[in-house]
């Protein structure tokens, strides 16, 4: 806490962007182009934007500064940068080579209509991005473009922001602290002249958001927050800091402050409020972390509303959308049944209404997933041995089924793949300790927690929803080992600071 004191009382007195013109309240950007000067208002919001990962919104712009000035090459080059999203493992790269090919059909005649060396330098950086090769082979070499442009142009505090992120975008297995340390290096270098810029706060943040390094990244949290109040983006990722430190109360405001700056911009496309998804599920969780179980459960009760209403779009064929991704933010009903295991898990409300809560149609894997676990947990908790079998059946298929997928995408980051493997460990081994075989149940409960152990630190609520060190330490309190339940509570607080039922379990194996 000492430390987290004196950062904060180091913190730079940063004044909120006016909302005096295009792009100031997305944070500032000034990047020297060659383009028209009717297109330098839409060309830097887009830039800001993109920053921000707000990336819907910056390929708009660019294309704003595209029709202002149609032979405007770094206008393509930055709507071609938004189809790229390094830090979610995701890139759309038919969509980019398309943006690049409305400048010219290749790259040598690309680059012929670039004004400036520096802006040839940034269109070779990006048809490295976008060439030929795999994903991971292009990130590298994308990396590689960037470092030679930053070394060349030293004072380009963009060129040192994008080549930060690209630094990060080649942790395809996860977060790795060296990488990760290599690419705050870069940033913070270039943040001791430029604290306002809003990529360097940004990627600064993602450099240190793991219980860690946190302290590292409070005050760019503080900053960044202040710098971009109209990004939605921007407000959420304050909360990586504060939530891998335990500051709850922070997290739940800026999640907030993240859900009004999407619902503003929602409002402006004559859309209604957002109320499922990434920011959502953090403030849900954060309200538990609190102990504020009402609050939790209106975010949750929200989300539930919102998935219904495209559950039932779906069944009459005005809308389908069942992608096979594991992302619990890919969809409403995943995000649903997502936000209800975590709600579920941290309350133990096994009886009440929220565990009779389903949302069968149409469900997506992910969904059916957190649903199957959800449902094994409350059957054993009930004692209804015979319904927690077959739950724990249907999680079996469950867990085949998504080995299938992601071994078919074969990701370096094993998360996802993993995932319900621990999931049936943690049901089977609380099914097996309430038969009575509690050398099977500690059996598999460490089974649980050795493998947990070898998937990436996450940044967020914790990837297993009843993280495995605090399962094991429970079952070692209701057994009476005291001393052992401690050592795997402390444990598991060093993986997710400041949880609340972890807290409270260590607190019950201190009393003599």
């Amino acid at each position: 806490m000492l430390i987290i004191a004196l950062i904060t009382s180091l913190l730079f007195a940063v004044t909120p962007a006016a909302g005096d013109g295009p792009g100031e309240r997305y944070g500032k950007v000034s990047f020297a182009n060659s383009g028209a000067a009717s297109a330098q208002s839409d060309f830097n919001q887009g830039m800001a934007l993109l920053h921000d990962f707000e990336y819907a919104e910056a390929a708009a712009a660019f294309r704003r500064a595209q029709s202002a000035d149609p032979g405007f090459a770094m206008a393509y080059w930055g709507e071609a940068m938004t189809f790229n999203h390094p830090l979610w493992a995701q890139q759309d790269l038919s969509a980019a080579r398309s943006a690049l090919n409305k400048l010219a059909p290749n790259a040598a005649a690309r680059r012929a209509k670039a004004k400036t060396d520096r802006e040839k330098a940034y269109l070779d950086a990006v048809e490295a991005l976008y060439g030929e090769g795999t994903k991971e082979a292009r990130d590298f070499l994308y990396r590689d473009a960037m470092a030679k442009l930053k070394e060349h142009y030293p004072d380009d505090i963009d060129a040192a922001a994008f080549y930060g992120l690209s630094i990060l975008g080649t942790a395809h297995a996860g977060r790795d602290i060296p990488t990760y340390m290599r690419a705050a290096r870069v940033l913070e270098e270039a943040w001791i002249d430029h604290h306002e810029h809003p990529g360097l706060v940004h990627y600064l943040i993602h450099s240190y958001d793991d219980p860690a390094h946190a302290p590292l990244g409070l005050r760019a949290a503080r900053i960044y927050s202040q710098i971009a109040p109209d990004a939605g983006h921007a407000q959420h990722m304050c909360s990586h800091i504060f939530l891998a430190l335990g500051m709850w109360q922070e997290t739940v405001q800026a999640n907030l402050a993240a859900m009004a700056a999407v619902d503003r911009m929602r409002a402006a496309q004559a859309k209604g409020p957002a109320r499922c998804g990434h920011y959502a599920s953090w403030l849900g969780y954060a309200y538990l972390q609190l102990g504020k179980m009402d609050e939790a459960k209106n975010v949750l009760t929200s989300c539930r509303a919102a998935a219904e209403s495209q559950a039932a779009m779906d069944h009459s064929g005005m809308a389908m959308s069942m992608p096979m991704s594991m992302d619990p933010d890919a969809t409403l009903s995943s995000s649903f049944a997502n936000m209800r295991l975590r709600y579920l898990v941290d309350t133990g409300e096994w009886t009440g209404e929220i565990s009779n809560w389903q949302l069968t149609k149409n469900a997506g894997l992910s969904a059916r997933l957190n649903f199957a676990f959800a449902r094994g947990l409350a059957e054993i908790a009930r004692g209804h041995a015979v319904e927690a079998r077959q739950a724990l059946e249907e999680l079996e298929v469950i867990k085949r089924d998504v080995a299938a997928i992601e071994n078919q995408r074969s990701s370096p980051d094993p998360s996802y793949r993993l995932r319900p493997e621990i999931l049936v460990f943690e049901a089977r081994g609380l099914l097996l300790e309430q038969n009575g075989d509690l050398v099977g149940a500690e059996k598999l409960l460490r089974d649980a927690v050795a493998l947990e152990e070898t998937l990436p630190i996450d940044f967020g609520p914790p990837t297993i929803e009843k993280p495995t060190h605090e399962l094991l330490s429970e079952f070692l309190l209701r057994r009476g080992r005291k001393d052992e339940a401690r050592v795997e509570f402390q444990k598991a607080l060093a993986r997710t600071p400041g949880r609340r039922v972890t807290e409270l379990g260590l607190a019950a194996a201190r009393k003599p």
